[in-house]
């Protein structure tokens, strides 16, 4: 009786175990957006209220990212018109996975060479640039400096779930 009352314990131990486990291996499928990174950016820029933004030339992505815009699918990088705010937003689609960290670290750079730039300059700006998000989800990185730059990493996470 003891030998099947044990059995029978481990029976139902191995049994919620496997549904522990089986319900972990349900979570969401990583989703990726079909929209272009300009229509991402357009889709931001339209829910937050930014200053003057134009969109960076592609030939001063390597200049001003210290990135090989070989190394992206697709990208939208928009910059302050006037050198007198930080605000920047950067929607990067990286072709391998292997070479996100090497975008993260040019947008790091990016990061510093702004707050270099304001770190005498406009203070509250420089805190600004210092304050600023990098966030990577699948492919996709995003570098933000803005004063709304929490609510907008929030909009960038929505774009990664089914609707």
């Amino acid at each position: 009786m003891k030998h099947k009352n044990i059995l029978m314990i481990m029976v139902v131990v191995l049994g919620i175990m496997l549904t522990a486990c089986s319900s972990s291996n349900n979570k969401e499928e990583a989703f990726e957006p079909t929209q272009t990174t300009k229509e991402l950016m357009d889709s931001v820029l339209a829910q937050f209220e930014q200053p003057s933004l134009m969109e960076l030339p592609a030939e001063m992505v390597n200049e001003l990212y210290h990135l090989n815009p070989t190394l992206l699918d697709q990208y939208t990088i928009m910059t302050p018109m006037m050198n007198i705010k930080t605000n920047e937003i950067a929607i990067l689609k990286v072709k391998d996975a292997k070479d996100i960290p090497t975008v993260e670290e040019a947008v790091k750079q990016r990061a510093t060479d702004i707050q270099k730039q304001f770190e005498t300059y406009l203070p509250d700006q420089y805190e600004n640039a210092r304050n600023y998000k990098l966030v990577t989800k699948g492919n996709y990185v995003i570098f933000i400096i803005s004063e709304n730059a929490d609510d907008i990493e929030k909009a960038f996470e929505t774009f990664f779930v089914k609707q």
